[in-house]
């Protein structure tokens, strides 16, 4: 029975609930752009250091699972605490990395906490927001990561005037310490969990995946495409303005208006998903995504039209933040609530591994277009799915 949403308001938990995840955001942030200058710095070739900066998804997608025994052992708060800890030593390994394979350890170990420091907070949440508000604050948990991994940079910027490349890393370190210190002094959100009733028996994976077997082929197959569609879409953007002769500040100009766009609507999307149902969102969200992509071979030809299509690609992606979290937290039980989210993470980190290796090997055999337009059309793919397995109206149960 969950709490009465008249009697409840996010603001109050603001801090509580966002403050970590922001905090984390930023430590990511700041150091994103830089761990391939980095790793060249340090020897490594053009493909090695694109393959430390893909350990970042690896180390998470490897993570999952295990982070769900973590948090359901422990606890979400501690493990928050935990994640925080372990992404410390990681960033300290970062900054003393004397070959590539070091920093590619230290990354990779970001990777795995980043896994265990989400699932837990989205976990926590679930528990401690009434469902009427479920959409808003799974929003409101993406958009302030969103706002996070927006600001790191710019914060990073500053210190690595002063400080060179090492720089960044230390940004990420106040970061993190932040995000722990934070995690460790605030008091527990009141959750439904801690009504008094008995604590609820653990459930085995594999019975869970037997049991939610049509939740994970449908809408998790659905959120896999969503997380396709974003992760290539970061790929999309400088690849096709270098093939029409954009050079690299324009193209991070582009960069980042899409990227402001994102962070603008999460909150008010959050709202109707809540108030008018999730596939008032989902729906339009894939639709925009799926046909910005289809149509940028054929009419982003220059600064004007790309920008264009990506501010529109980044309001589909802005309107649909939290969609993922809040559908699989929907989906899940209340018995081993945890460890269904740790799957369902798991499907949608195949999604966002999965998506840049079919656009890479599309633009390999065929061209880059070719490549661009299946990814878009994997956006109506998830479209029709959500048409067809979502419910109509908003959750009330």
């Amino acid at each position: 029975m969950s709490v009465p949403s008249s009697d409840f308001s996010l603001r109050e938990i603001a801090l509580p609930a966002f403050g970590p995840s922001l905090l984390f955001g930023m430590g990511e942030g700041a150091m994103f752009p830089v761990l391939a200058l980095s790793a060249r710095d340090l020897g490594a070739s053009s493909a090695m250091a694109g393959l430390i900066v893909a350990l970042v998804g690896i180390g998470s997608l490897v993570a999952n699972l295990p982070a769900a025994a973590l948090a359901t052992r422990y606890g979400e708060r501690r493990a928050m605490v935990g994640a925080a800890a372990f992404s410390l030593l990681a960033l300290v390994l970062c900054l003393t990395a004397t070959s590539p394979w070091l920093l590619g350890l230290g990354v990779f170990m970001i990777g795995l906490a980043s896994a265990v420091f989400l699932l837990a907070r989205q976990t926590f949440l679930v528990e401690a927001v009434p469902l009427q508000m479920r959409a808003r604050a799974m929003s409101t948990l993406g958009g302030t990561m969103r706002i996070g991994l927006f600001i790191g940079p710019f914060a990073a910027a500053g210190f690595i005037h002063l400080m060179g490349l090492s720089g960044a890393y230390w940004m990420a370190v106040l970061a993190m310490l932040g995000a722990g210190g934070l995690s460790l002094v605030i008091p527990d959100l009141e959750t439904r969990a801690t009504t008094g009733a008995a604590a609820p028996a653990r459930i085995h994976m594999r019975t869970l995946m037997r049991q939610h077997a049509r939740a994970f082929l449908t809408l998790g197959t659905a959120t896999a495409l969503v997380s396709a569609l974003r992760a290539c879409r970061q790929i999309v953007i400088p690849l096709w303005a270098d093939h029409i002769g954009l050079d690299a500040a324009t193209t991070a100009l582009i960069y980042g208006l899409m990227g402001g766009m994102d962070m603008l609507l999460f909150y008010p999307a959050g709202k109707i998903m809540d108030t008018r149902g999730r596939l008032w969102v989902t729906l339009p969200s894939m639709l925009i995504m799926g046909t910005s992509l289809l149509a940028m071979p054929w009419m982003a030809t220059g600064f004007a039209s790309l920008l264009a299509l990506c501010l529109v690609l980044g309001l589909g992606n802005g309107i649909g933040s939290g969609i993922i979290m809040t559908i699989g937290a929907d989906a899940s039980p209340r018995e081993g609530r945890t460890v269904f989210l740790g799957i369902w993470r798991q499907i949608t980190d195949l999604g966002s591994s999965g998506g840049p290796l079919l656009l890479s090997g599309l633009t390999a055999v065929a061209s880059l277009a070719v490549g661009i337009m299946t990814i878009g059309s994997l956006g109506l793919l998830a479209a029709w799915m959500f048409w067809r397995w979502l419910p109509r109206k908003a959750v009330s149960r």
